[in-house]
């Protein structure tokens, strides 16, 4: 997709900006605003998608918060297994999954 970062370092230097690009698919713009803190932005974007990578940044969001028995669903909705991986390695991920597909 146009205007999306090519590395997590270039998304990082993003987090200065107000809001995320228009332009930016909608997966990438939920990790961006759980990275600046915003989850209830997060989880109103992933909330409305309907595929696997929607499923699999609601899936990270809901393991975020703490609720382990939703968020056991998502990633089944993802076709992913509940990680051991560290919150943050798993955004890493799903952005390198998103970016690359």
């Amino acid at each position: 997709m146009s205007n999306e970062p090519d590395t997590y370092e270039e998304f990082q230097a993003s987090f200065q900006l107000k809001t995320p690009p228009v332009a930016w698919r909608k997966a990438i713009k939920a990790l961006w605003y759980d990275a600046k803190d915003e989850w209830e932005k997060a989880h109103a974007i992933a909330e409305a998608m309907d595929d696997e990578s929607g499923s699999w940044v609601h899936a990270y969001l809901h393991r975020k918060e703490g609720d382990r028995f939703n968020a056991g669903y998502w990633y089944r909705r993802a076709g992913k297994v509940f990680p051991e991986m560290s919150l943050e390695l798993e955004h890493q991920r799903i952005f390198h999954a998103i970016i690359n597909s």
